[in-house]
């Protein structure tokens, strides 16, 4: 098995694309040719895009266009940038739109839509300076009132943008626009290509924020002359980035064009990106083996084993918990016993390492590897004294402890438990975790039956809480830990769990306010603390993406927040494959 360890990357940096509260199945090369030298986030510098390299023979498709062919997912729910909170969804974001900022290969902010920006010393003041001429994919032109439309929009009640507190909340006026005044947000166009954001508190990663694809711009006009239609037509998906939509055939692919309008078209050598919308992972496999596409991310896991040795196939860490969410509206799960109970009854080390091939990792704490503490140090070092809340290597003692919960909470043996049932869709581990915890959960008498839905229904059921249990998960869009922790915050768009504990929610406000490292830190672990006492949801295993990707595919990477970059990739005939892998294991 090829492994690809990705050093987990600095606090201040996310990926220019969402990651989501869970990709429908398993949740390299060059620098991004538009940053090649990344400016420091307050040093007001220009990237100049770097002289084009030679391109080499590569498959074309029969018009004589160059098209990457990919599978990332079956049809997402939604690519209109402030809806979207799924993996799939976001690769295609990032493709098709264009932030403030982006995220290089080697994880740093560097000039994206801003050529430049700068901060004001006390840090509340953000200032963007866009580049000159920039243009929507319709030749219209783009400039910083897009950018104050855009995510004053993210705010809008009736929008209900699921990221909207995690994305704007530290912006001054937040609290104003989320309650239908709009304007109240400080996000201020002075000229076509000067935006200021004024927060209300210093934010150390809102660079990073600015690079995030819920804060993409979007056009207005289009927008609202098609309501939440606009992003589902290529007529009407106007984007900003490399590529733009030119066909959505549901069920069978979503073909992204070369966009001439962008910035550093020149530097784009595909005439498109075709993500190939493939449910099925056996289908997804068969497609890769008969070059129908040549990346596929959802790889049959039963195929795993044979996998071992191949060069096409790779194993990265990202920055992820893969959870259980209990949905705590219900009575059921209103004891916190019971709850507990039913995580101890959880055999972790079985999941990640069999059930999972060894592909995840067995998690006793919610916040996994990779998380950086305010200090610069792993979260994990300081979480629970240093100790994991839970002990996966000792199950059995587990197990005896969550029956013995379940007899306190007045339910000896299952007795006078409801019947309950987990939803999940069906891809990757999903329904093998769920035949497992069928099993698991039997040994505390709790019927569980388990309901696979497709997973178009499957992320608005679980928003919606139309569930008992679910499958969830997040990758990290930054390292801050607040990113995750956040999603259990009362009012948070994503905590489909729906938690609500007064205590978490002043924690996590503390970690907001504070200008003190230590006490932040302190708060973050806090809130961290609470949510494992109350088992506010279950965590099961860390995260790793694995995929087939051929070696016709160069200049394309992997970020450790769970997204595949090919919008400087090439095809070529197989030849520069050992270049290009070179190319990776440097950037480890």
């Amino acid at each position: 098995m090829k492994k690809r360890v990705v050093a987990l990357l600095m606090a201040a940096v996310m990926v220019a694309g969402l990651t989501a509260c869970g990709g429908s199945g398993n949740e390299s090369a060059p620098a991004q040719e538009p940053a090649a030298e990344a400016p420091a986030a307050d040093d007001g510098a220009e990237a100049e895009a770097p002289a084009e390299d030679a391109e080499a023979e590569a498959p074309a498709a029969s018009d004589g266009s160059k098209i990457l062919k990919v599978q990332i997912g079956p049809d997402p729910e939604t690519i209109d940038p402030a809806l979207n909170s799924a993996v799939d969804g976001g690769n295609m974001l990032l493709h098709a739109f264009e932030c403030l900022l982006v995220v290089d290969q080697d994880g740093q902010l560097a000039p994206g839509q801003a050529e430049s920006w700068e901060t004001s010393e006390d840090g509340l003041t953000w200032t963007f300076h866009l580049r000159e001429g920039l243009k929507w994919s319709d030749g219209s032109d783009l400039t910083a009132n897009d950018f104050v439309y855009s995510w004053k929009r993210v705010c809008d009640p009736n929008v209900a943008a699921p990221y909207a507190e995690t994305v704007l909340s530290m912006v001054a006026g937040y609290e104003d626009a989320i309650g239908g005044n709009l304007d109240a947000l400080q996000v201020v166009a002075e000229d076509d290509r000067t935006l200021v954001v004024t927060l209300n508190a210093p934010c150390s990663y809102f660079g990073s924020l600015a690079a995030f694809a819920t804060l993409s711009p979007v056009q207005q006009a289009t927008v609202e002359a098609n309501g939440d239609e606009w992003a589902i037509s290529p007529e009407t998906y106007v984007s900003n980035g490399p590529f733009y939509m030119t066909e959505w055939v549901e069920g069978s692919h979503i073909l992204f064009s070369k966009n001439p309008n962008y910035w550093n078209a020149d530097a784009i050598k595909l005439d498109g990106i075709q993500f190939a919308l493939i449910e099925d992972s056996n289908a997804a496999y068969s497609a890769y083996q008969t070059e129908e596409v040549l990346f596929i991310k959802d790889v049959p896991t039963e195929e795993i084993p044979s996998l071992e040795g191949n060069g096409d196939f790779y194993v990265d860490p990202i920055i992820g918990t893969y959870y259980i969410s209990l949905n705590l509206n219900n009575e059921a799960f209103a004891d916190a016993k019971v709850r507990r109970a039913l995580s101890l009854a959880i055999d972790r080390e079985y999941v990640g390492g069999t059930l999972m091939q060894g592909t995840y990792t067995a998690a006793g704490n919610f916040m996994g590897p990779g998380w950086t503490d305010t200090d610069g140090t792993p979260f994990i070092d300081k979480a629970n004294g240093g100790n994991a809340y839970i002990d996966t290597t000792n199950f059995e003692a587990n197990l005896e402890e969550a029956k013995a919960l379940m007899e306190e909470a007045g339910y000896p043996n299952g007795e006078g438990f409801p019947s309950i049932s987990y939803t999940t869709n069906d891809a990757g581990y999903h329904k093998v975790v769920a035949e497992y915890l069928q099993q698991a959960w039997a040994e505390l008498g709790v019927d569980l039956q388990v309901n696979i839905v497709e997973w178009s229904s499957f992320t608005p059921m679980r928003r919606n809480g139309e569930y008992d249990v679910a499958r969830n998960g997040w990758v990290g869009d930054y390292s801050d830990p607040s990113n995750m922790l956040d999603l259990l915050y009362s009012t948070n768009g994503n905590n489909d769990g729906k938690f609500n504990n007064a205590d978490y929610d002043a924690a996590m406000d503390t970690s907001r306010t504070t200008l003190d490292a230590a006490e932040r830190s302190e708060a973050l672990h806090t809130a961290e603390d609470i949510l494992m006492e109350e088992t506010a949801c279950i965590p099961i295993a860390y995260y790793n993406d694995f995929w087939l990707q051929s070696d016709k595919i160069t200049g394309s990477w992997h970020s450790p927040y769970g997204y595949w970059y090919f919008m400087y990739a090439d095809i070529t005939d197989g030849a520069g494959a050992a270049d290009a892998a070179e190319t990776t294991e440097a950037a480890e």
